[in-house]
């Protein structure tokens, strides 16, 4: 079984001694295992980095959007591997950078908010659909992965169900996209985990006409909610 181990170290006594640090360890083994085990491209992106008891992305940017989870190169794309050997290369120059997964080659992904999430992978489950791993993000979303170029589709399906993709707060992301993996850390928000592990049993993916009926369902249920405490 697949296994990613999800603890966090945390700094010796010293004024930033509450912030956790990105354990270099586990995160070349995860990109080794998610090239070897998965074959998932895998590329480093920024990291975060304690500078006067703060945390910042390594990218220095005061209004950095994702700290410590984006690319540090616009060539990213071409740095991707999906080598064991090209990944520990890569991290053990860089031990603490993130884990990026490029989308659009051997998966896409469907990004949801948490909540609407968590109601349609309870759903999925009643309904013994099959499922691939599905990761939780700091940000309160939930990544479903689906086989490459579900994302294409996205916009036709959920418009065939009655909503736009725009207006219930479902993205796709295919090519020239990427997502975190677990466990890789956002600044100030926490780590990014699995909500369903990679393993053996989910190695083949669902197409995204699978899921996107109780994906595009929770998601308007959840746009409505936001709609009526407006209200």
């Amino acid at each position: 079984m697949f296994f990613v181990d999800k603890t966090i170290g945390v700094t010796d006594v010293t004024d930033a001694a509450q912030i956790p640090k990105q354990r270099g360890d586990l995160l070349l083994d995860s990109a080794v295992r998610y090239a070897e085990e998965r074959h998932w491209d895998v590329f480093p992106g920024t990291w975060l980095e304690v500078v006067d008891g703060m945390e910042r992305c390594s990218c220095a940017s005061v209004g950095c959007p994702s700290p410590g989870a984006h690319p540090t190169r616009p060539d990213w794309a071409a740095q991707a591997t999906g080598s064991g050997v090209g990944a520990r290369r890569l991290w053990t120059k860089q031990p603490h950078a993130s884990i990026l997964l490029p989308t659009g080659r051997t998966f896409d992904a469907l990004d949801v908010p948490e909540s609407a999430g968590f109601l349609a992978l309870a759903r999925m489950e009643r309904m013994e659909m099959t499922l691939g791993p599905v990761t939780c993000t700091p940000a309160r979303r939930m990544i479903f992965f689906v086989l490459p170029g579900g994302s294409l589709k996205v916009a036709d399906l959920v418009r065939r169900l009655g909503w736009s993709a725009s207006a219930i707060d479902l993205t796709a992301r295919g090519e020239a996209h990427y997502v975190a993996a677990p466990p890789t850390r956002v600044g100030g928000l926490g780590a990014v985990q699995w909500a369903r592990r990679p393993t053996h049993a989910n190695r083949w993916l669902p197409d995204v006409e699978e899921l996107i009926s109780p994906l595009a369902y929770a998601c308007g249920r959840d746009a409505a909610a936001a709609r009526a405490q407006r209200g």
